[in-house]
């Protein structure tokens, strides 16, 4: 299959950057190198643009898509490593990063990735290949009570109570193989809501985001992607759903200095420290023509930080 990508408020991402020709930039989300595309064609042969993704697939379609450009290198690892990825290349300080979190167009659309609530396939949704944690173990090993808050907690969904109770009462029959199966489940115990979209939609969401543990540890990514930014550097990250978002937005104001004590306090006991400032007081928002042109980017939030 084509690895399709349609970058995410392209423009909004490539001017948030402030790129320096001579500079290091990394794409910590590199996926199909929509982005990286952008950022290679501002930068001269002695700046460089290093591309991390867990999805050796999408290395290798990066590779591909951006073989005329000499001054790039791909790292098959998670962004939330980023802080010993540049040591180990001994990189001290970058110019700019770019996270685009959630998953890629590729991995919904590849069916047997089993990212989607869409068709049939084995329950998988890893991003990355390699690792052993699967959608499969979590729907057939999990106990009742952590898939009802898992679906609760990352997918918002009220109905994840009964949810889970009918996954568990399905499986021990026989073990829940594929999406479809998952799917025909959700769909006996949740009622279908057109305003809300399919069914499984917030559970398949909750179980991916278990599986490729998305959001625990995105706060620390974010403070140690703000540390690895050289003065004026920038940060800009791209969020698809408000758990993300609310996260990030806490990590950008926890690094702008923002106290975080009780009030009436007579001085501040929190520690807070000044790394830098938002640059968007608000999130930016794709065009109504990007909403039409390309419907996943309709959630989309773009926040941008600047390290002093």
């Amino acid at each position: 299959m084509e690895f399709k990508h349609n970058p995410v408020m392209l423009k909004e991402c490539i001017d948030g950057l402030h790129i320096n020709p001579n500079g290091i930039y990394v794409d910590g989300t590199m996926g199909g190198a929509g982005h990286s595309a952008e950022i290679a064609k501002k930068i001269s042969n002695s700046g460089l643009l290093i591309g991390i993704d867990r999805d050796e697939e999408a290395i290798c379609v990066a590779k591909e898509k951006l073989k005329e450009y000499s001054n790039i290198m791909y790292i098959h690892d998670n962004h939330d490593n980023i802080k010993s990825i540049l040591e180990n290349l001994g990189i001290l300080k970058v110019n700019g990063i770019l996270l685009d979190l959630g998953v890629s167009s590729y991995q919904l659309d590849e069916r047997n990735r089993g990212f989607s609530y869409l068709g049939d396939a084995k329950l998988d949704m890893r991003m990355d290949r390699t690792q052993s944690l699967t959608a499969y173990q979590v729907i057939n090993t999990y106990s009742e009570e952590k898939l009802a808050n898992i679906i609760y907690q990352y997918g918002e969904e009220r109905f994840s109570r009964r949810i889970a109770k009918k996954i568990v009462e399905v499986r021990k029959n026989a073990p829940i193989e594929t999406t479809k199966d998952l799917v025909a489940i959700i769909e006996k115990v949740v009622p279908h809501e057109k305003k809300e979209g399919h069914p499984a939609k917030r559970t398949f969401q909750a179980i991916r985001i278990e599986v490729n543990n998305e959001l625990k540890p995105l706060y620390q990514t974010i403070m140690d992607a703000i540390d690895v930014l050289a003065s004026g550097g920038r940060l800009c990250v791209i969020t698809f759903h408000s758990l993300e978002d609310r996260i990030v937005k806490n990590a950008l104001l926890a690094a702008s200095g923002k106290c975080t004590c009780p009030p009436g306090l007579p001085y501040c006991m929190c520690g807070a420290i000044v790394k830098g400032k938002i640059i968007t007081k608000k999130p930016m928002l794709p065009s109504e023509t990007e909403k039409k042109e390309n419907p996943r980017s309709k959630s989309a939030k773009l926040r941008i930080f600047e390290r002093i």
